[in-house]
C-alpha cells in the first residue's frame, strides 16, 4: 500500500511540473525570452521521497542531489583570479583625503585576491607597480583615487571581476613637514590629516631656549611666497596664529636675537629678546640694574647698520625719572652705560675718609 502511494505522488509531482513548464514557455513567448530545457532542469526545484524513511529532500530534475551546506571547520572554497570578490564592504581609511607623492610606500591588498596584494614604493616619476598591470601613476592621487584606479585596471584587464582594492600608506614620506632651527628635536615629520603649526612645533619638542618669536613657513607648491608669523610670548592665548600646516611644507623656527649691556652695572651680559619687545629699563633690570657710579646722562645704544656702527644717546636719568620715553631695542644692540670718574673718585674718598674715621674711633677706645 506504501508503494502505490508513493507511486501516486511521483505522478502528482510530474503532471505538476509539466503544468508549470507549460505556463512558463507560453509567457516566455509573450516576452520574446527563449528558455532552454537545462536552464528548466538546472532551476526548477522537486521534491523527492525516499520510499525508505518516507522523508521529502528537495533536487532538480536531473535527479541530482543540491550541495550539502558546508560544516564547521571544513576548508573554505578556493578562488582564482576570476572569481568573484568577497562580499564584505570596503571600509575606507582614514587618510583617505591624502594625496601620495614620490617616496611613499604603500600596502595595496585586493580583497580576495592575496596573489594580488603588493608592498610597493612610489618611484620619483609618480608610479607604482602592480602585478598583472603593471605600473600605475598615483601621484597626486587620494588613496581613494588610486583604489579606484587601480580597481578599474583589474577590472578591464579581465582579471579580477568587481575588485576591492585597499591602500594603505605605510610610509609618508611625501606627506612630512620639516622643522628646521630653534626647536628641540628638528628633523621631518610625517603628518595624517590637519595639523597646525603648534602641532607641529609640540610634536618637534616645543621650542629650545634659544628661540625666537618668528616663525617663517614656506610651501612647497610655491616657495617664493613665504609666510612670517610673530608669535606671542603665551602660545596658550595666540590662537590667531595657529595657522594651518601642509605636506611639504618646512617650518623655520628663527633664533631669539640678542642684546647687550655693559659698562657701569651689575651684571654685564647678553640677554635674549624672545618678544621683540625689549626696551632699555628692561634690559637694565635684567642686567641688575646700574652700579652707584654711573654716569646715567652719558648712556648710549650703539647700533650696527649698513653705514656703520650708529650711536643713539640715551637720557637714562630721564627715563628712569619717567621724564622721557622709554626706548625699544633691536637684534644686536649694545647698550652701553658708562662710569663717572668724579663720581668714583667721590664714593673713594667719602669710602677712605669712613675707614679713617673708624680706624681712629677704634684707637680712641683702646
Amino acid at each position: 500500500m506504501s508503494g502505490r502511494n508513493d507511486r501516486f505522488l511521483l505522478r502528482t509531482s510530474q503532471v505538476s511540473i509539466l503544468g508549470l513548464t507549460i505556463l512558463v514557455l507560453w509567457g516566455a513567448g509573450f516576452s520574446g525570452r527563449t528558455i532552454s530545457a537545462q536552464t528548466l532542469l538546472t532551476q526548477t526545484p522537486v521534491t523527492q521521497t525516499s520510499a525508505q524513511t518516507g522523508t521529502q529532500t528537495p533536487a532538480t530534475m536531473d535527479g541530482r542531489q543540491p550541495s550539502a551546506a558546508p560544516k564547521p571547520g571544513d576548508p573554505a572554497p578556493s578562488s582564482s583570479l576570476l572569481a568573484p570578490s568577497s562580499a564584505e564592504p570596503h571600509h575606507l581609511l582614514a587618510n583617505s583625503n591624502v594625496k601620495l607623492g614620490p617616496g611613499d610606500l604603500l600596502e595595496i591588498t585586493v580583497f580576495g585576491v592575496p596573489d594580488l596584494s603588493t608592498k610597493s614604493r612610489i618611484s620619483g616619476s609618480g608610479d607604482v607597480y602592480m602585478p598583472l598591470i603593471d605600473y600605475v601613476h598615483v601621484a597626486d592621487l587620494t588613496t581613494d583615487e588610486a583604489q579606484e584606479l587601480i580597481q578599474k585596471r583589474l577590472e578591464d584587464g579581465g582579471f579580477v571581476r568587481g575588485p576591492h582594492v585597499s591602500i594603505f600608506i605605510e610610509e609618508a614620506q611625501s606627506q612630512a613637514v620639516t622643522m628646521v632651527g630653534e626647536v628641540a628635536h628638528p628633523g621631518p615629520y610625517t603628518i595624517a590629516g590637519n595639523r597646525t603649526l603648534f602641532d607641529m612645533i609640540s610634536a618637534a619638542g616645543g621650542l629650545s631656549d634659544k628661540a625666537g618669536r618668528m616663525v617663517t613657513i614656506i610651501h612647497r607648491d610655491d616657495p617664493d611666497h613665504k609666510i612670517e608669523i610673530q608669535l606671542s610670548a603665551n602660545l596658550a592665548e595666540d590662537t590667531q596664529h595657529n595657522v594651518d600646516v601642509l605636506a611639504g611644507d618646512t617650518i623655520i623656527v628663527s633664533r631669539a636675537g640678542i642684546v647687550y649691556v655693559v659698562g657701569d652695572v651689575q651684571h654685564p651680559s647678553g640677554f635674549l629678546i624672545e618678544d621683540s619687545s625689549l626696551s632699555v629699563l628692561k634690559a637694565l633690570a635684567l642686567a641688575g640694574g646700574s652700579n652707584r657710579t654711573a654716569s646715567l646722562d652719558k648712556t648710549r645704544i650703539l647700533r650696527q647698520t649698513s653705514g656703520g656702527v650708529q650711536e643713539i644717546p640715551v637720557s637714562l636719568k630721564k627715563i628712569l625719572y619717567a621724564k622721557a620715553p622709554d626706548i625699544p631695542m633691536v637684534k644686536g644692540d649694545v647698550l652701553f652705560v658708562p662710569g663717572s670718574a668724579a663720581k668714583a673718585a667721590a664714593y673713594h674718598t667719602a669710602d677712605a675718609a669712613l675707614s679713617l674715621t673708624t680706624a681712629l674711633a677704634v684707637v680712641a677706645a683702646h
